[in-house]
């Protein structure tokens, strides 16, 4: 396999991580977020090699191991420098864009039978799409959601060794990548139905994933109890999944799956419909875990990075196929792929760049006024809540947690110094 039709893959990776860092690279300049100071702290309390067994036996982190691993090794290079966190987040999407690329050539359903070698190109355009989408994009520039990167990479990683299936010394890495897939997030373990919807011809195979996931299940369940993620409201069994599950869908599809799917059905070829029901499947199962999600029926971005690697296999599809019929008319190919690179870019750096600015503005506030201030400090209005605050300014300005005062009386006391958040509500 020499790679996509007219683009090897070198210059096919170099195509693909060009695209990303195209997309993505006004981001970079994004200042810290409201969650990243309280995890850039638990990651200096849990992340460390000497802390491996306090974080195993932390019932919410031990399942987000991977990410606090990943902080505790920035820290000491980055310390609060955004750009540094940033660019890990970039580099990791680049290498998710790569290994979706790779995933779709090597699954049937994504790339070329022998007699069909102009689908070689859905793999190309599939992670062209997935490298600039911005659907997903609170995953990439929110560096806290981090977690979501690393659970695809691990996964999409076990996964790509479940389709070679090259022997146990690849199924051995597989379940490895499985495992640090588990530690990233709970919800890999929708990887299980993804591996069988890709290759269900050996079910024996996934025994072994089968029994990691089982682990990891039964150490959310032990832990439910005592967990914050059950106990605060925001996931329950109980949740209207019946409602987010659908809507979350079709919003997922817009706007370029709702022009990809109509484009595969104009095509009446029963293979590259066969395909888009696998990859429409891949939305489905993907979307699942979050589905019982308490405090709003539209998932939210950073959770539909998984998901949305099978909107790019619609899109991939589609294009691929309409660019061989349209043959030597590249203009026209050239155009449409112009158009979608466009509205993935232009809306990242106009709506959500300003949108994460926003979000970033009501900390980056307090710890500029915070180390203004020497004594205690009165937060009469901060729309974020008291942890986040005090964490802010104990790692942005080294203010201890208590100077930060919330009662009036109090404050009046000690003659702190007000401060109220001036701004855009995030």
């Amino acid at each position: 396999m020499n790679g996509t039709r007219g683009v090897p893959h070198r210059p096919a990776l170099a195509l693909l991580a060009l695209a990303a860092i195209v997309a993505y690279a006004p981001t970079l300049t994004i200042p810290l977020l409201e969650d990243d100071y309280p995890n850039l702290l638990l990651s200096q309390q849990l992340g460390g090699p000497a802390e491996i067994a306090a974080l195993f036996h932390n019932p919410v982190f031990r399942l987000r191991a991977t990410s606090l691993w990943i902080m505790f090794a920035l820290w000491p290079v980055a310390k609060l420098t955004p750009l540094v966190y940033r660019l890990v987040s970039l580099i990791i999407h680049i290498a998710n864009t790569w290994l979706l690329y790779g995933i779709c050539l090597a699954w049937p359903r994504t790339r070329a039978q022998q007699a069909r070698p102009e689908q070689y190109a859905a793999a190309f355009w599939a992670a062209a799409f997935f490298a600039v989408a911005e659907g997903h994009q609170e995953a990439v520039m929110w560096f806290s959601a981090i977690n979501e990167l690393l659970q695809f990479l691990f996964g999409m990683g076990a996964l790509w060794c479940w389709l070679r299936d090259g022997g146990w010394r690849i199924r051995v890495v597989g379940w490895v990548l499985f495992a640090l897939a588990l530690l990233s997030k709970e919800s890999a373990v929708v990887f299980l139905p993804l591996l069988l919807l890709t290759d269900s011809r050996k079910p024996w195979r996934l025994v072994p994933y089968l029994a990691l996931a089982t682990i990891a299940i039964a150490s959310v369940v032990a832990s439910r109890d005592i967990s914050f993620r059950f106990s605060d409201g925001s996931f329950s069994l109980h949740a209207p999944f019946w409602i987010t599950w659908p809507e979350s869908y079709l919003r997922l599809l817009w706007i370029w799956g709702v022009v990809a799917i109509p484009a595969i059905l104009l095509a009446r070829d029963r293979t590259l419909t066969r395909s888009a029901l696998a990859a429409a499947a891949w939305i489905a199962i993907s979307l699942a875990p979050y589905s019982f999600l308490t405090y709003s029926t539209r998932i939210p971005s950073r959770q539909t990075y998984l998901a949305s690697a099978g909107l790019a296999m619609l899109v991939g599809l589609a294009a691929a196929h309409w660019q061989a019929l349209a043959g030597a008319r590249r203009t026209a190919v050239v155009a449409v792929a112009a158009v979608v690179l466009l509205h993935n870019v232009v809306y990242l750096w106009t709506k959500k760049q300003r949108q994460f600015e926003e979000r970033a503005a009501p900390t980056e506030q307090l710890i500029a006024f915070a180390k203004r201030t020497s004594g205690p400090i009165w937060v009469e209005c901060f729309p974020r809540n008291h942890y986040i605050a005090e964490e802010a300014v104990h790692l942005g300005a080294g203010h201890e947690p208590s100077d930060l005062i919330w009662d009036e009386a109090e404050a009046k006391r000690l003659g702190a110094a007000a401060f109220c958040y001036n701004g855009p509500r995030p």
